[in-house]
């Protein structure tokens, strides 16, 4: 009778409070923190910068001499508004060079029976179709067919450009992740140690980014080892940050590295909408972000005959060095905490050197925790 009851007992507000206090149930909570502020970032971040792209002074020319083309720009400028930048180029030659150069996203030549819509989409395929669908209609009310050029296409096995994104991506994973495992795993090792596992890491995450690029998936044609060396100066400005923010933020880590180069790093490449189809923060971000300094540096190199590379190479290097820099905060800031323990541990007593052992315990727990976190994600 009194097991009968006892199943059927409605719960207590003692009961709640009980369950709330439960340290298990505590240690659940406190590591969903982490997951829901990933959601909650990645969806800010992803539909603030991609949900609704538009153009933003988006550079274009039209092409040809005289006022019919200074008034037709001018049109074409008064209902666009603040989406496009328009400039007049006295000719074909001249538009094509701008192009070339990335200083415009396309260009359209008056012809009066076959107009022609000049673009490069291995700078954006993004920006060169918001292009064609502002000047396709111009087209339209003339009523003439719109020839479409592409000056600068992207290779034939990466159709759209976009392959070099991705490649981002997986160089971006393969370092961020690895962060955990050198900073949690690797605390106990000597900054040295560590700074020579940060370069070998790094080097490896650049050979497996070549070999996507190249002889796997032949997102470039030419100046593989280019792109390789951006790979390992963007991989390791990411894993000696990484590895350097972690003597600080510890477990948090993860989340750190998530929001500067996942939810702010590629959403502000370029690789899928350029700055002048995002708002103003994304934008701003792509000046000096690091993926968007690979991103732009491996279409500069393989596309754009180099011009801009040099730009991009500098964003890159200095990610590293501000990533150097702080690794080197960290290791002073790990010293003078081994020195001020080192008293203590000196004159420990047998108690205090089990409750060492019983924190060293629940400290590797924690990093196999992290590890695990940064995997899963």
């Amino acid at each position: 009778m009194s097991g009968g009851h006892k199943a059927g007992r409605v719960a207590t507000p003692g009961d709640v409070r009980t369950a709330s206090s439960n340290p298990a149930l505590r240690h659940v909570l406190t590591h969903l923190i982490t997951p829901l502020l990933m959601c909650l970032g990645m969806g800010l971040a992803y539909l603030g910068a991609f949900a609704t792209p538009e153009p933003h002074h988006l550079p274009v020319a039209v092409v040809g001499a005289g006022p019919e083309a200074k008034v037709f720009a001018q049109t074409v400028k008064d209902k666009a508004g603040d989406k496009l930048d328009v400039r007049t180029v006295a000719d074909r030659a001249t538009a094509v060079d701008q192009l070339k150069h990335r200083d415009i996203s396309g260009a359209y030549v008056l012809n009066a029976k076959a107009p022609e819509l000049i673009v490069a989409s291995a700078g954006s395929d993004m920006s060169a179709t918001a292009v064609t669908k502002i000047f396709t209609p111009v087209a339209s009310a003339q009523d003439v067919p719109l020839k479409v050029t592409d000056v600068v296409p992207p290779v034939s096995d990466d159709p759209t450009g976009s392959g070099i994104f991705f490649l981002l991506i997986a160089v971006s994973i393969g370092s961020y992740a690895s962060v955990a495992a050198l900073g949690a795993a690797g605390a106990g090792l000597s900054l040295r140690v560590r700074a020579a596992l940060v370069t070998g890491v790094s080097f490896a995450v650049s050979v497996i980014g070549a070999a996507f690029a190249g002889p796997l998936f032949h997102l470039v044609d030419h100046g593989l080892w280019g792109v390789w060396a951006m790979s390992w100066l963007y991989s390791a400005g990411i894993l000696f940050l990484g590895a350097g923010l972690h003597t600080f933020l510890k477990r948090w880590t993860t989340l750190a590295v998530m929001v500067l180069f996942v939810m702010l790093n590629f959403t502000s490449s370029g690789g899928l909408f350029r700055p002048e189809l995002q708002n103003g923060f994304f934008g701003s971000l792509h000046a000096f972000w690091n993926g968007a300094g690979l991103v732009e540096g491996i279409r500069d190199l393989v596309y754009f005959g180099g011009h801009g590379l040099a730009r991009n190479v500098w964003v890159l290097a200095a990610w590293l060095v501000l990533g150097l820099a702080v690794m080197a905060i960290a290791g002073l800031v790990e010293h003078r905490r081994a020195r001020a323990a080192a008293p203590v541990a000196t004159g420990a007593a047998p108690s205090v050197a089990v409750t060492a052992a019983l924190a060293e315990e629940a400290e590797e727990a924690e990093e196999e925790e992290e590890v695990e976190e940064a995997v899963g994600v």
